[in-house]
């Protein structure tokens, strides 16, 4: 009989921890399926108080990840070094993965100087966005930045052998390949991270345009690109907008959305979505793909809500799609 009592009495407690159990691989598995959100680095150049500003609703956005520093001109000097170094431990105390990005042309010692103190650090992973970061991030975890032509499997084992734990493919590699070149299972894993919203980074080089576009050369510039938070936008002679500069950069005009194409990246293995900042309606963008990519909304009325903003230019698509990237596939 006390034998008998001790089951009964003990049957209970057993369903509850196999009640409890079987809640926590529920969640474990909802975490699993779960598509991190990343903010990319600041490709413009803001004002210094924006920026702040900017990061400090990032740190209650759902994002999981915040990329940070200068990419594209290491004459814009808003932000030094230590003034991302500080930013970063803020974001990372308010529970964000932080990336500290290298710029995508380095031309003097100064700003290879810059990269070496970036690499060197070990606070945070850093992104990789040319060739001289790649060889100093050798031998650490590091992250291959959209700057960098990764294009084949055989591309990315090299750089994986190197270190590389995470890819973010240049804008333009359509869904499918992107499946082909890092495939589920690969060994050493390496993340996928889409370039999902934003002006799209199409080239860099040593000439400012901007600073053309105002007739002064790049060491007399005035950091016009100030003025421009979102790009300075570019149109054809038929009068479309087609391209945006951004100092040695050039923009695409629209801005890539991947939210219709949820499924195609889902059946890519892609499990994290950058998104490159905008001057307005970032939280809106933010909540978009989170409700799309981890809430089950409908992609196509997101698409259209976010449309129907004043963004600073239309949606487009077709990169991932195989198509000219200025096309937007769900007019």
């Amino acid at each position: 009989m006390d034998t008998t009592r001790a089951v009964e009495a003990a049957l209970p407690a057993a369903a509850g921890e196999a009640m409890v159990a079987e809640r926590r691989s529920a969640q474990d598995a909802a975490a699993a399926r779960r598509v991190a959100l990343a903010v990319g680095p600041l490709l413009t150049y803001w004002p210094r108080r924006q920026m702040i500003d900017f990061y400090a609703r990032l740190a209650e956005l759902p994002v999981a990840t915040v990329t940070l520093g200068e990419v594209v001109c290491s004459r814009r000097h808003e932000m030094k070094v230590d003034d991302w170094l500080a930013l970063a431990r803020d974001l990372s105390a308010a529970g964000k993965e932080v990336v500290l990005a290298t710029q995508a042309l380095i031309e003097s010692e100064a700003e290879l100087r810059t990269m070496h103190r970036l690499a060197d650090q070990d606070e945070f992973l850093v992104e990789a966005n040319e060739a001289a970061a790649l060889g100093r991030l050798a031998g650490r975890p590091f992250v291959i930045g959209p700057h960098v032509n990764v294009y084949s499997a055989a591309a990315l084992d090299e750089l994986a052998a190197l270190g590389a734990v995470r890819w973010a493919p240049p804008v333009e590699v359509p869904a499918d390949a992107i499946a082909a070149v890092n495939p589920p299972g690969r060994s050493p894993a390496v993340d996928t991270e889409v370039f999902a919203f934003g002006r799209m980074p199409l080239a860099i080089s040593a000439r400012c345009f901007t600073a053309r576009h105002y007739g002064t050369n790049r060491d007399e510039c005035g950091f016009r690109c100030i003025e421009h938070p979102d790009g300075l936008a570019l149109r054809t002679q038929e009068g479309e907008t087609f391209l945006a500069l951004n100092g040695l950069q050039t923009l695409s005009a629209k801005l890539m959305c991947a939210l219709p194409e949820r499924d195609a990246l889902a059946a890519a293995n892609v499990r994290r979505l950058r998104l490159s900042p905008i001057s307005v309606h970032f939280d809106a963008v933010v909540g978009a793909y989170d409700r799309v990519f981890n809430g089950g909304a409908d992609p196509l009325v997101e698409a259209r809500q976010l449309s129907a903003l004043q963004l600073p230019g239309a949606l487009a698509d077709g990169y991932l799609r195989r198509e000219a990237g200025i096309r937007w596939s769900y007019a």
